[in-house]
């Protein structure tokens, strides 16, 4: 088992930057799923989570990450500190060095071009600081956006999943798109946290 590597500060590139999840984005995040009663079905939840669910969460976060399960990571928008959404890594296997990513955008920071930079982001960071070699992501055939999104940053369209998710009792259909290494331009971009971003209390 392989430990996440620590991220201290935020990273960024350009406007758009990364950092673990902290306590202060729980209103954050419990306001985008009250501004989009959906968000949690196409999270593969049956319901929103709580305020006491999203903290017991980030109680778990850290030994999650040293086990080398998982890491959530909060999306920046410069020059705020305040989240814009989230990226999941999950279903880590590191004997074949690969793991599956989800994405969510809050309602108001939509269509500004920060998921395509975010999934580029922790791309990058996951491929250079955590030695995996292939990213994974399933979402709905229908979610047009988060395809378009995938796609511009990289990803990979491999195809149709026929029955792969079970929601509410019955099968879906999801699709699957793929990242590599060499589907990123050349390392670079990278950058510590702008002067104006305060780091936010754990």
């Amino acid at each position: 088992m392989t430990a996440i590597p620590p991220l201290p500060q935020p990273m960024w590139a350009g406007p758009v930057g990364l950092r673990l999840t902290a306590q202060t984005d729980i209103p954050e995040i419990l306001i985008a799923h009250q501004d989009d009663p959906q968000l949690h079905a196409r999270l593969g939840a049956e319901r929103p989570p709580s305020g006491a669910e999203l903290g017991r969460e980030l109680e778990e976060a850290a030994q999650k990450r040293a086990l080398g399960r998982g890491v959530t990571l909060t999306i920046l928008e410069a020059p705020a500190n305040e989240c814009r959404g989230q990226i999941y890594v999950h279903g880590i296997d590191w004997e074949q060095a690969r793991a599956s990513v989800g994405i969510w955008v809050a309602p108001g920071a939509r269509g500004r071009g920060l998921a395509r930079s975010a999934l580029r982001l922790a791309g990058r960071w996951l491929f250079d600081a955590s030695g995996l070699e292939r990213l994974a992501l399933v979402t709905d055939p229908d979610n047009e956006a988060m395809i378009k999104a995938a796609r511009s940053a990289g990803f990979v369209y491999e195809g149709l999943l026929r029955s792969y998710g079970l929601e509410r009792g019955r099968r879906r259909d999801m699709v699957l798109l793929s990242l590599l290494p060499s589907d990123l331009e050349p390392a670079g971009g990278l950058m510590p946290a702008p002067a104006t971003a305060q780091e936010p209390r754990p």
